[in-house]
């Protein structure tokens, strides 16, 4: 098995309601946990839908030391109407 440099392959993975919402979690990431790597912003359509309007935004926080407090990320995503994926 290839080793790629990683400790653990740890995702987090954060679900808003729009954009703008997303984009201040992104934001927020560095001062509150320290996050020195950018998250990644996805849009993530509902399934049927094509209207920009039913899309909710994922933010995507690689861990790989898996040091990351997942209550807090949860408490983050829920302060802008989201929440922390399972793993």
């Amino acid at each position: 098995m290839p080793d790629n440099g990683r400790v653990n392959d740890v995702r987090h993975v954060l679900v808003l309601p729009d954009r703008d919402a997303a984009e201040e979690v992104a934001d927020e990431l560095p001062d509150r946990f320290g996050v020195t790597e950018e998250p990644q912003l996805v849009r993530d359509a509902l399934a049927g839908e094509d209207d920009a309007e039913d899309a909710q935004w994922l933010v995507v926080v690689e861990d790989p030391d898996a040091r990351l407090d997942r209550a807090a990320l949860d408490e983050l995503a829920t302060e802008h109407e989201g929440w922390l994926e399972a793993p």
